[in-house]
Formats: C-alpha cells, structure tokens, sequence
C-alpha cells in the first residue's frame, strides 16, 4: 500500500494513504486531546476511507500540540493530521513550517466521478505506519488544493476524470476545478473542451486582447430544507455517507434494469432439510441460490464482468467472487465470498456466515471487501419479497432473493401446495441485454428447480 513520505524532524504527522490511490479520508473520532504525551503506535484516531474504518497510529513518541481537524471533516493524504511539541533546538534546525494545518471540511455532497472500483462496504483495522511511509505518485500529492489547478499545481482528479481529460486531448492542469476540495470533475473538462474547441483561433485572440475565458458554470444550488418539526439531526458521515457516496455513482453510471421471476423450490426445500439432518446443523436456503448463481455465471459470463470507466473496457472475470449484502448496526456491508464456483454448498454456508459475523463486529479486513464480481442481497430475511435492487459498481449486475412463501401451484393440471422464491435481477443495460439478463434468471430459476443437478 502506498504511503506518503513523512517529515524528519518529528514536528508534524501528515496523512499518510491508507488505501490504493486513496485522496482524502473522513475523520470519525480523536482517541487523544491536545496536550496528550502519546506513544509510538498509539491509536491518535478513527478514520473512514471507501471500505475501511482505519485506525490511524502514531508514528512516534512525543507530546501532541496540535489535532487539525475534527470529526467530520475530510482530510487529505497528505495534509497534516497532528503537531507534536519539539524542543527549542529541534526548532532552531528544522525548516520552518506553515502554522495552520492544511486540512479540508467538506460537505457530504457526492460527486459521481469518485474513485473507480469502490464497493458499499466497511471494514475495521489498524495502520501500519512504518510500513507505508513509501514513495507516493506526486499526482495523489493535492493537499488542500482548494485553488484552481490553473495556477500552475498539479490538478486534484480522480483516474475517470483523468482519462476523459486524456480522451478529449485536454491538460487536465489547466482545468479550474469546482468540485470539493478543488476537485476537477467530468463537467469541468466537458465545459473547457467545448470552450476550447467553440472559441478556436478567435478564442487566442479574445484571449491575447484580454477577453476573459468563458466561466465553468456554477453548481446548482440546493433545495430550501424545511426543518420544522424535526425530532432528530443524524450528522450524514461516516459509513453512512460511503454509503450514499456509492450508491449515488452507480445510479449515475450504471444504466439499471430489472428483470423478475419465481422458483418452485418445494423440493429443493425437501432437500434442504435432509441435507441439514445429515450434517447436524440448520442451513439455509442461500447457500443453495449462491451455488445456483456460480452455475449461471460461467453459462452467462457477460454478467461476471466489471466495468472500467476510465479505460471504456468491459472486463470480463473469470473467476466467481460472489459479494454479498450484510445488514449491520453500522449500515450495509458488503463482503465477498472469493471462489465461490469451488466451494461445496457447506464450504459457501460457513463462509457467508464468517463474514457476516466478521462484518457485525468490525473485523472484515480490506482483502474480503474487494475483487467481487456478482452480488447477491438477501432481502427475503427481512420479510421482502420482490426488490429493485442497486448494482454494485462496476459490478454490471445483482440478485435480490425474496422471501420463499408457500402458495397454490399448478403443475401437470393438478394444484398443490408448493413453496414459491422470488428473485429480481438488477443489470447495467450498458453491458448486459435485457434478454441475456432474463436468459440469466431462467437458468438460476431451472437449477433451483432441480435439486439433483444443483448438488448432485
């Protein structure tokens, strides 16, 4: 994991990366107060990346005069996070230092063009502060660039925004950026090209004659929020805001639609509860649909891919990691079963139910919340039946399973009493085609139909 060089002289600590390409982190809480004497590898506080709840240690020993920042905030890799106390010596030899602390509060607004490959998800841990003090690209270097990247800094953008402003031929660091914290978005590379390409020759010579550019259009102010009545305010951060943020950017991106149907899962049901006598424990009947899913999958592979924005790729897997929706007290979660199409139908039940134990108490690492390629939500065990459920960007698509209700069914010409399993399907209309999509469903729905061939 990259990190972020840290100064010598021990009088500041600044952010260090505590993800891949990570630009900014959220503050959660301080574990120390200002005037605190720490200790190397003392937690200082709780940070909140796109997958991890992050212990964030100190690097040293030293009394801490300065916490810049507070909970909410979000801070940027490479700004400073603490200041320690230094003897009046340690002054004299180091170089002199800016007094405030370069640190960036922004609003919990979210901004579509974030980091490709994020997941809903947390995760808990500690950072290794020796370990990732390494060398860092100078382009993920932007601390509390709040000014335009036109003044000749490097610009602060995500590899999507990058790679619109390389498709377009624009350079990206002249692109006065709107977003937070600087940050130049799609829009704004969109809004220069066009000024470039509409002013043309004559735009050189407005420009030599003093004419101002033309001016990136403001955002669009938000709605009047009437407060009347409320009876609670919940800060919007945290894994809640994470939440928000990726949601938002898959239905920005992907181009959902949903296809329904109904197993007849009277026997497989039948089979369930055999199987678990045998083994001596209850199971449920999930397992069974994951392993119903990895068949479909490797018959269906346009739905075992990922997209990638940046590059316009389709990425199609081939192996099977199977996320899946885990309600917490935290918020959604969303980890992942790595080789699920290897496992046996027992192998896939104590996986799900080790990392949903591992997600309820905060101890699912950052390894078993990424590299999903199909997900699956569970929204039956909450009394749902039917849903119209959210991809996981860039995962193209994803399986709500209802709740199995018994109902009259007609087989043959002769009615019985059978258990029925409602299932939507979720897919990117960008890579999947609403007839592979049903193609898809169908071969889930004939597998869980037919017991023998799903475990046999």
């Amino acid at each position: 994991m990259a990190g972020v060089k840290q100064p010598s002289d021990k009088s500041h600590f600044i952010l260090p990366d505590l993800g891949e390409g990570l630009v900014e982190a959220e503050l959660i809480s301080w574990k120390i107060n200002a005037g605190d004497a720490v200790k190397e590898q003392q937690t200082l506080c709780e940070m909140q990346t796109d997958k991890a709840l992050v212990e964030v240690p100190s690097p040293w020993t030293g009394t801490v005069s300065e916490l810049c920042g507070g909970a909410g905030d979000m801070i940027k890799v490479g700004a400073v996070l603490v200041r320690y106390k230094i003897d009046a010596g340690a002054v004299a030899s180091a170089p002199a230092r800016p007094s405030s602390c370069v640190s960036a509060s922004v609003a919990a607004a979210v901004n579509a063009e974030a980091d490709q490959g994020t997941v809903v998800g947390t995760m808990s841990g500690t950072l290794d502060v020796g370990s990732r003090f390494a060398r860092r690209d100078a382009e993920h270097l932007a601390a509390g660039a709040n000014a335009p990247s036109t003044n000749g800094a490097k610009a602060l953008a995500t590899p999507a925004v990058r790679g619109v402003a390389k498709k377009l031929g624009i350079d990206i660091h002249r692109v006065a950026g709107t977003g937070r914290g600087g940050r130049v978005t799609a829009s704004d590379v969109e809004a220069f090209a066009g000024s470039s390409r509409g002013g043309g020759a004559a735009a050189g010579g407005a420009a030599a004659a003093g004419t101002a550019p033309r001016a990136v259009p403001a955002p669009m102010p938000l709605p009047p929020v009437d407060a009347d009545g409320v009876a609670q305010r919940i800060p919007f951060r945290g894994v809640r805001r994470k939440i928000a943020e990726a949601l938002t950017r898959s239905v920005q991106t992907a181009v959902h639609f949903t296809v329904t149907n109904e197993a007849d899962v009277t026997e497989l049901d039948a089979r369930r509860r055999e199987y678990g006598k045998v083994i001596g424990r209850k199971i449920s009947m999930l397992p069974f649909v994951m392993r119903a899913v990895c068949t479909a999958l490797r018959h269906h592979p346009s739905l075992n891919a990922i997209v990638d924005d940046a590059k316009s790729e389709i990425l199609v897997k081939g192996v099977i990691n199977l996320s899946m929706a885990v309600d917490t007290d935290s918020g959604l979660m969303v980890p992942v079963l790595h080789g699920a199409d290897q496992k046996s139908i027992l192998d896939i039940a104590d996986g799900v139910k080790r990392l949903a134990d591992r997600c309820r108490d905060r101890s699912i690492s950052r390894e078993e919340s990424l590299g999903g390629t199909f997900t699956i939500s569970n929204v039956g065990s909450y009394g749902g039946v039917f849903a119209t459920p959210i991809i996981n960007y860039p995962e193209v698509a994803i399986l709500a399973v209802g709740r199995a209700r018994e109902q009259v069914m007609v087989k043959g010409g002769r009615f019985y009493a059978g258990l029925s399993l409602p299932l939507s399907l979720a897919c990117d209309h960008r890579v999947v085609d609403g007839a592979e999509g049903a193609r898809f469903l169908n071969t889930v729905v004939g597998l869980l139909e037919d017991p023998a061939a799903l475990v046999g």
